[in-house]
């Protein structure tokens, strides 16, 4: 259980904090070898079935690609008796590793995400922490933005997972100063990692934050996979991803976009998982006419099927909220306190 009431970010939190408690933006470039290809193949240096993937697995050169990481204040990588937890923090469709920071634009010349999180920091809400900011495409044409169902790049947002768990997880346990350490696999390791670790995101990294974590369904264009949308959006549904539960403990979605498989796929994936849940944390607004529909899906029958397989469990939904960073900034700011705060008991 704990002490902490889900609410809205204190205006003042808005506003940078005085500049020796601010956290810093770094860009970090780092290889990837689990990645969507030109032939849609899945470009692996792992031993994933063509059966696993939904699709022919091969190997292939590995391409590199961005990050951004948010570093609290303080942060210093000589200090490395000073570990820190470490949340993956998921873009939206359009977006890229900057949407989080610039979404909602800059007070006084620093970004309100950062500020939220400095004074989150700075008045012992939370922890110190690492905030990783992906580009979630998991393809070739990972800089690529724009929504067109039958390119890679948006196939490349159902493949994620592995480079999440094989490159981009691996890369920054080994050069920041993380609790979690993925050298070593021992069952009670993995049980410590996933403490130390949080996934979430906004709109499709919502999806991907439930989806690619439970062993929710992949997405194809039907151009390649010759059925049709359920969602008349292009896409219909392929394979289950094998889940990441040994990885996080901790998921949120904030305003989970439309190809999210339903409650209660995720929630029986949960609960045969082996991994118990400390935190799941969903929220929407509820004049969301994109993502409120595939909200509703995701909560229905989950907490059902689920069973006693979690901890923790907000559904959250915001008056008035649209499909924004003011839904979306809210669900980071709670979700932070609840995974990692020091108001716990």
């Amino acid at each position: 259980m704990n002490a902490i009431t889900v609410g809205p970010v204190p205006p003042g939190y808005k506003k940078p904090v005085s500049e020796e408690l601010r956290g810093e933006i770094k860009e970090c470039t780092y290889p990837v070898r689990n990645y969507i290809n030109r032939s849609r193949q899945l470009v692996t240096n792992q031993e994933i079935s063509s059966a696993e993937a939904g699709r022919e697995s091969v190997q292939g050169e590995p391409i590199s690609k961005k990050c951004n990481v948010y570093l609290p204040a303080g942060y210093d990588e000589n200090a490395q008796e000073t570990k820190y937890n470490v949340l993956y923090l998921l873009h939206g469709v359009g977006g890229n590793r900057y949407e989080w920071l610039c979404g909602s634009g800059q007070v006084d010349g620093n970004y309100v995400i950062c500020n939220i999180l400095d004074h989150l920091i700075a008045n012992g809400d939370i922890e110190p922490l690492i905030i990783v900011f992906p580009e979630g495409r998991s393809a070739h044409d990972w800089e690529h933005t724009s929504f067109t169902t039958d390119e890679t790049n948006i196939l490349g947002f159902y493949y994620f997972d592995y480079e999440l768990r094989y490159d981009l997880i691996p890369f920054i346990e080994a050069n920041f100063n993380t609790y979690a350490s993925f050298e070593d696999k021992s069952p009670a390791v993995i049980a410590y990692n996933r403490k130390h670790r949080a996934i979430a995101g906004l709109s499709m990294g919502g999806m991907q934050s439930l989806n690619l974590t439970f062993g929710g369904y992949r997405f194809d264009a039907i151009k390649h996979t010759k059925t049709a949308s359920y969602f008349n959006n292009g896409l219909d549904k392929t394979v289950k991803a094998p889940g990441m539960q040994d990885l996080f403990a901790y998921v949120g979605a904030f305003s989970n976009a439309p190809t999210t498989s339903a409650g209660s796929i995720l929630g029986s994936k949960m609960a045969s998982s082996g991994h118990k849940m400390d935190l799941l944390y969903i929220t929407c607004g509820d004049h969301d006419d994109i993502a409120m529909s595939s909200y509703e899906m995701a909560v229905n029958g989950l907490r059902e099927t689920a069973g006693e397989n979690f901890n923790q469990y907000y559904q959250v939904l915001i008056k008035g909220g649209a499909h924004d960073f003011g839904v979306w900034n809210n669900g980071a700011y709670n979700f932070l306190r609840l995974c990692f705060g020091t108001d716990i008991s």
